[in-house]
């Protein structure tokens, strides 16, 4: 491997990125106009005073970098990402919850126990009603001064 190639990384969307530009904590994509969405990333933010996550929204440019073509189109998921995996859906919730530590630990580990098929029958039937029962806003969540260096673009 040349020099040059050791200091590069291929994202998922095939295209090499600089190993320093690659974030160093997990990631949390989320719909940036979901009423659900924006309400969870207050939520993270405040159980997360350490700042283990990092939040982008699927319409950003952080995740045209880092994620698939598929997962950026599909909005309703939510999408963990840990160099060099993507976790969808309820896994992601879990590991979202691992990340968190204490309580919010266990809480992880005891949905974790729920069969993966089950999990994901009532993370979609949450999302595919999320805008309904939560609301859409017109543009991406803007954040505040200091959520500015958690919130990527």
């Amino acid at each position: 491997m040349s020099s040059v190639a050791a200091d590069l990384a291929l994202n998922p969307s095939g295209e090499w990125a600089p190993l320093q530009t690659l974030p160093q904590r997990p990631i949390v994509f989320f719909d940036g106009v979901c009423g659900l969405c924006n309400f969870s990333v207050d939520f993270l933010i405040s159980r997360d005073p350490d700042g283990r996550l990092a939040f982008a929204p699927l319409q950003g440019e952080t995740a045209r970098q880092l994620l698939t073509d598929a997962d950026r189109q599909q909005l309703h998921s939510l999408v963990l990402w840990t160099q060099p995996r993507a976790y969808r859906k309820s896994a992601a919730v879990v590991r979202i919850l691992w990340q968190l530590g204490g309580l919010w630990s266990v809480l992880g580990t005891l949905l974790w126990l729920v069969p993966l098929p089950i999990r994901n029958l009532g993370y979609d039937v949450v999302a595919r009603n999320r805008y309904r029962l939560f609301g859409k806003k017109e543009t991406c969540r803007m954040p505040t001064p200091a959520e500015r260096t958690r919130l990527l673009p």
